[in-house]
Parts: structure tokens; sequence; C-alpha cells
């Protein structure tokens, strides 16, 4: 199974993400084309996909509903949960201003004192 994310083309937000069996992908030579898929979706529901990976081998991040789809980057890109943190360009993930302690206690974000707090 392939899945695929529908985007919005205004904002490039993930609007939904469908599966597409794996017979509907294959091309005459019976390889899967990402090309098919999206032409399978667009003409069943119209819109702009793009596919995405649950292992992250392409696209950096599986999609959800509410990430964004970066063209330039190629990459999901989920919401950014804190004013304070920066986008990894690499992982494309946000990275929190202080590293998260590796002690087997339990944090939590606090963004008042942009720290962990236990």
């Amino acid at each position: 199974m392939a899945h695929f994310a529908e985007i919005d083309s205004n904002s490039s937000k993930v609007l939904r993400v469908l599966v597409v069996d794996n017979n509907d992908l294959l091309d005459s030579g019976n390889n899967e084309s990402e090309a098919l898929g999206v032409t399978y979706l667009t003409e069943g529901f119209g819109g702009t996909w793009v596919q995405t990976s649950y292992n992250g081998k392409f696209r950096k991040n599986y999609a959800c509903i509410g990430y964004t789809y970066d063209d330039t980057r190629d990459a999901f890109i989920p919401p950014q949960p804190f004013s304070s943190w920066t986008l990894n360009a690499s992982t494309c993930r946000w990275d929190a201003p202080v590293v998260h302690p590796d002690d087997g206690k339990l944090y939590e974000w606090d963004e008042n004192i942009t720290n962990w707090k236990e």
C-alpha cells in the first residue's frame, strides 16, 4: 500500500492522507510509479497529491493533517510546536533551543522559560 497526501494549493497544508493499492501504481514494466498514484487520486478526487512514506525514506517525514509540504525541500514539515523552536534543515523537524535532558526523567517544554521542566 502507498500513502498519498492531498495538499491545499493555497497554503501547502496537508488536508488528508489516503492509501492507494500497489496494483494501482504499477506501470507497464510492473514498477511502482508515484505519477500513476497521483493520476489515480486526481481523477477520483481532484486536488493535488504527493506521495508520503511511513519510514521517512523520502520527503523526510510521514505526512499528517496540518503538516506543510515544502516543495523546495521536497519534504513534509510538522507544525511548529513553540515559537522558540527552529526548523532543522536536515530533518525538517523542529528543534528546541535547549537539548532535551537524557536522564530518564519525564520533561515537558515550558515556553515561558524556554526550557524543559520536570
